[in-house]
């Protein structure tokens, strides 16, 4: 692959940019003014528009063919290609937008119809989610709540030895900036013994990374780990809003359901694997005598570099702290390497059993917290139960989540030598129930 390290594109606001340099260019779904939803790439403070670029025979090959499957209204089609395909328009896409490019002023000239500023452009889903499954992978996020549960024994003999994940609703996943209805249901309320159909009172969010899945496997074979990340297409931001008080009372015996089913937001554009490549690291060490993984579950590459290094941001911004000028409230600065198990073992684990993926299929990591007070990704954890209320400079004070706050996802990469590379924001703001 091209190294992409010191190049600069001639979009200038690329160079240096926070989330979308030239290494980057993730996909994703989006409509210019007045026109119908298309496939782009970020660039800068522009979205590179594929559906003109087809149109003006920018491309040929394979480079042709996966940039026409990612122009159309969703990314599906472009998952379902072969990686070779994927990683040819991405190359063909740093020679377009490279300060070098041979045929420059003639792709200069084209003008807006190109390049179309991403503040006045509408974001989508970059994907028709077929299936979406969350996982629980963040295991400082497994023990903060275990011990608000089982303080003598927090994590459950099955924790360490398999994956564990529930099936999500496909159909409540939103793009950022889509606000959320705070969800209704029933809640038991301490010293009662009969629910009641209430607002939540124990609105939260979670942290996480997403997993977008490219190509299928067939139903009965498993994806073997060694070939697991051919499997994915790319990441985003994830939040799997989450409703305590009708989780706690529903969860018994089957899990999540009405307190996780109401929405989940994602941050529209796909960062690739190869743009994250970089930024793969070890997967960390287990603690001592924690139990080595079974063997379908263990390959010695993907412990060796299957693992991210991306710092994960959550901020909270009060309609209080808005009125008065302020500045949003950080909540936690964590990291992926906070995964108890690698993506790869995700995916592998998730067909085990013969299960079919899809493209565009999605995967939520599950909550990324980490080890201090500073790096946890939920409201449960930060305020201890609902115990310790968490002090804003606004004079407010926040167990959970008020009608009118905003959460805030962000994510970068960062490393010596090598551009910074973001996934642009996951937000959501909460509007009252109805």
């Amino acid at each position: 692959m091209t190294s992409t390290t010191y190049r600069l594109s001639w979009v200038t606001s690329a160079n240096d940019h926070r989330d979308f340099p030239l290494q980057n260019l993730p996909f994703g779904i989006f409509s210019p003014e007045g026109l119908p939803p298309r496939g782009g790439v970020a660039i800068g403070d522009f979205i590179f528009d594929l559906q003109t670029a087809v149109e003006n025979s920018l491309f040929s090959g394979e480079a042709l063919s996966a940039a026409q499957a990612a122009s159309g209204k969703s990314l599906n089609a472009f998952f379902s290609l072969p990686g070779n395909a994927r990683l040819a328009l991405r190359e063909r896409l740093l020679e377009l937008l490279d300060t070098d490019y041979a045929q420059l002023k003639n792709l200069q000239a084209q003008g807006e119809a190109l390049l179309r500023p991403a503040s006045v452009c509408k974001m989508h889903l970059p994907a028709k989610i077929g299936d979406y499954t969350d996982f629980y992978t963040g295991i400082h996020h497994a023990i903060n709540v275990g011990k608000l549960f089982r303080p003598d024994n927090p994590l459950l003999p099955n924790y360490k030895y398999v994956p564990i994940g529930y099936h999500g609703r496909s159909s409540t996943i939103y793009p950022s900036g889509l606000a959320v209805r705070r969800p209704m249901g029933q809640t038991l309320k301490p010293g009662q013994e009969v629910p009641a159909h209430t607002p939540s009172a124990r609105l939260d969010y979670e942290l996480e990374l997403g997993i977008w899945i490219a190509g299928n496997n067939q139903q009965g074979e498993a994806i073997h780990i060694a070939d697991a990340y051919k499997h994915i297409a790319g990441f985003c931001l994830l939040n799997d809003w989450s409703a305590r008080d009708l989780q706690a009372w529903e969860y018994q015996p089957l899990g999540p359901f009405l307190a996780k089913n109401f929405a989940t937001t994602v941050s529209p554009w796909v960062v690739t694997a190869e743009a994250l490549a970089p930024y793969r690291t070890a997967q960390p060490a287990r603690p001592e005598g924690d139990p080595q993984p079974l063997p379908y579950l263990y390959d010695a590459a993907d412990q060796t570099n299957g693992a991210f290094d991306i710092e994960l941001e959550v901020l909270l911004h009060t309609t209080a702290q808005k009125a008065q000028g302020l500045p949003p409230h950080r909540l936690g600065l964590s990291n992926t390497l906070n995964m108890y198990w690698t993506v790869a073992q995700l995916i592998t684990h998730h067909t085990v059993n013969g299960c079919s993926l899809r493209s565009g299929d999605l995967l939520g990591t599950g909550t990324l917290s980490g080890p201090t007070s500073d790096s946890l990704g939920s409201l449960l954890e930060l305020s201890n139960g609902g115990k310790q209320a968490i002090k804003l400079d606004s004079g407010e004070e926040r167990c959970f989540l008020a009608d009118g706050d905003e959460i805030i996802m962000l994510a970068r990469c960062k490393k010596d030598g090598h551009p910074s590379i973001g996934f642009g924001e996951c937000r959501g703001v909460i509007l009252a129930a109805k």
